[in-house]
């Protein structure tokens, strides 16, 4: 019934539900692109059309006050940001402890453009040994949903290629805001590319060093 409602809704206001749901039960699901506070609400309505229970990060100081049973009812994950945490770590252990999680992340991690997407989405999937789940949003041919589900490989321009691919031609409801499809280790030195970069952590070294140990554990494709 909720999938129905949600589905009619998106068709009220002129929008189509493309692709087809995951048959996988855990996978980060990529939310782009983020130009506005709309996208977050047709994103959730093509989850419940899809019948997906999406789940997303928040800080955990959020989850104290009288938000929080709403906050986790609707599929928020309380982080800890401090500098000690490391995020990757934070949400690979949690797909270890569930059974399912479609874990979205919006990575340009802003609504305003940016040369490089946070690399946060990548190295969870690497080190969850989860999918990608590349889901759009289009304001110009008015269509949300899933466009492919991709196994990262660890090769980080390849696999960039291919998520590009994707994401370069679906329009944002603000173009001009439009982040560029881009990880900042694309542009590195080889022999450095293999380490995240995750800004929105404090212990942002820490996180990229995270990264590179979980890269190196990744079966080879």
């Amino acid at each position: 019934m909720v999938s129905k409602l949600a589905l009619f809704v998106l068709h009220l206001l002129g929008w189509e539900l493309i692709g087809q749901r995951p048959t996988c039960k855990k996978y980060v699901m990529v939310g782009a692109p983020h130009t506005s506070n709309w996208d977050f609400l047709y994103f959730y309505l093509g989850a419940l059309a899809f019948d997906i229970r999406i789940s997303f990060m928040i800080k955990n100081s959020v989850f104290r006050g009288p938000l929080g049973p709403i906050l986790r009812w609707m599929g928020g994950i309380p982080i800890d940001r401090s500098q000690r945490n490391n995020l990757v770590e934070q949400m690979v252990q949690a797909f270890e402890q569930r059974e399912e999680l479609a874990l979205l992340i919006p990575p340009s991690g802003t609504r305003r453009r940016t040369d490089y997407w946070k690399s946060g989405f990548y190295y969870i999937a690497l080190g969850a040994k989860v999918p990608l789940v590349l889901a759009i949003m289009d304001f110009e041919k008015k269509e949300v949903g899933i466009q492919r589900v991709y196994e990262p490989t660890g090769d980080i321009k390849r696999d960039m290629d291919v998520i590009r691919s994707v994401y370069e031609p679906v329009a944002a409801k603000f173009p001009h805001e439009k982040s560029r499809v881009r990880l900042r280790q694309e542009d590195e030195p080889r022999g450095r590319a293999a380490g995240p970069a995750i800004a929105a952590t404090r212990g942002e070294r820490a996180s990229e060093e995270r990264g590179e140990a979980l890269r190196e554990k990744k079966p080879a494709a």
